[in-house]
């Protein structure tokens, strides 16, 4: 072999040893695997071990989400009856055997997978989710965390001060270098004439392990009310008060108050709905027999004000759907806000009779559903009926639930 050749043959080497050298080390590798959209990362995992910890790591994870917009998937819905929950022995409701305490109306395959487990029978009933999470339990006894993906579950610690009616929420956190975190959110709520000033809160930590209880101050009374399904942005709980309004906590905010704002628009035995819009807002849905209103809070300044995003009439948006509602005889048929999407402003589900529809905004068109359950016997007028999401990719791997340290 002559000089040349082996010089050549030797370049050859040390220049894919610098390749395998820049794809093995975390930063470099790390950045280019951001550049791919989910599609293409997501199969990369099966390359090696190496990529895998990469793909599968926190800081990845967490950038990753930065960068793209997250896209969830629709895993069913539970539906949430209070009235076997949150009142005295002698008022409350008992539920029938024959009833699930926690029914999920799976719309897919991981949802099947749950439902079919046997695992929500043990949990209680259905209290709140984040990030694919479960809170549930029953009150005020239990509480537990419970994450379908993995199907672990972990009993959180028995809480300090007893609340008869409670306002509860769910906050998990992805940091990049700690991981998995969450709180577990209790507010009590007191009959509308014992409203106050100041609103009990006791908050439990994964990081602590432990329960604190604080005083919110309000610049005026306020009074939650109890056992209706809140949203958490960002950090921040949002409950329902008494007297058509929406209470505000800031979780992170040591001056220890609560604010409230009142709703656009609050009728007695209307749906109200609260979602967070594809921008990070509150979003506030209202619907009647005819028309569906949905507005966003917005910081003008200083001051958080709700403008109308859209309004719709039922009887029209129908007409422009003629083949589904002659399908099911929706003219004959109320038809209702249901719920918003996760982290999107461009639809929304809607419902009638035991049909659940996808409502585009843009377009005006509507989309069936398709979900398992049908015939269940629960009487939708007495039942939140709550969409149930998971991240489609990368999704939060609970590590706290799956090591068991918590």
């Amino acid at each position: 072999m002559s000089c040349s050749v082996r010089a050549k043959t030797r370049l050859g080497m040390e220049s894919n040893l610098s390749v395998h050298e820049v794809l093995n080390t975390f930063d470099t590798l790390s950045e280019i695997l951001l550049l791919l959209p989910p599609e293409e990362t997501y199969k990369l995992i099966l390359v090696s071990k190496r990529w895998l910890q990469i793909i599968s790591s926190p800081f990845f994870r967490h950038a990753y989400l930065a960068k793209w917009k997250p896209n969830f998937h629709l895993i069913g819905f539970f539906i949430s009856n209070t009235s076997y929950v949150g009142k005295k022995h002698v008022e409350r409701v008992r539920r029938p055997r024959s009833e699930s305490s926690m029914p999920l109306l799976s719309t897919s395959s991981l949802g099947d997978e749950v439902e079919t487990s046997g695992a929500l029978k043990k949990l209680g009933y259905y209290i709140d989710s984040s990030n694919g999470v479960l809170l549930c339990g029953r009150h005020p006894k239990a509480y537990y965390l419970w994450d379908p993906v993995t199907r672990k579950q972990h009993k959180i610690p028995r809480h300090r001060v007893h609340f008869e009616e409670v306002c509860m929420s769910l906050i998990t956190e992805d940091c990049p270098v700690e991981g998995f975190s969450y709180k577990v959110v209790r507010g009590e709520c007191v009959s509308y004439a014992a409203q106050s000033s100041k609103v009990r809160v006791e908050i439990y930590s994964s990081k602590t392990t432990t329960w604190s209880y604080s005083e919110l101050a309000c610049n005026e009374a306020v009074s939650l009310t109890p056992w209706t399904a809140g949203r958490v942005i960002k950090g921040v709980v949002y409950w329902y008060a008494t007297g058509g309004k929406v209470a505000i906590y800031d979780t992170e905010d040591e001056e220890k108050r609560i604010d409230v704002i009142k709703l656009p628009k609050t009728f007695n035995y209307d749906e109200q709905v609260l979602g967070e819009s594809s921008d990070g807002c509150l979003q506030y849905g209202w619907s009647n027999k005819s028309v569906m209103e949905i507005w966003e809070l917005e910081k003008v300044g200083e001051v958080l004000e709700w403008s109308i995003q859209f309004k719709v009439n039922f009887k029209a948006m129908w007409r422009l759907n003629p083949v589904e509602s002659a399908r099911f005889s929706t003219r004959t048929k109320e038809t209702q806000l249901l719920a918003f999407f996760n982290q999107n402003s461009d639809s929304v589900f809607i419902r009638c009779d035991s049909h659940i529809y996808v409502f585009d905004v843009k377009t005006q068109r509507v989309q069936e559903v398709q979900y398992q359950g049908r015939g269940s016997s629960f009487v939708w007028d007495y039942c939140k009926v709550l969409p149930y999401f998971q991240l489609s990719w990368p999704c939060c791997s609970s590590s706290l639930l799956e090591e068991g340290n918590i």
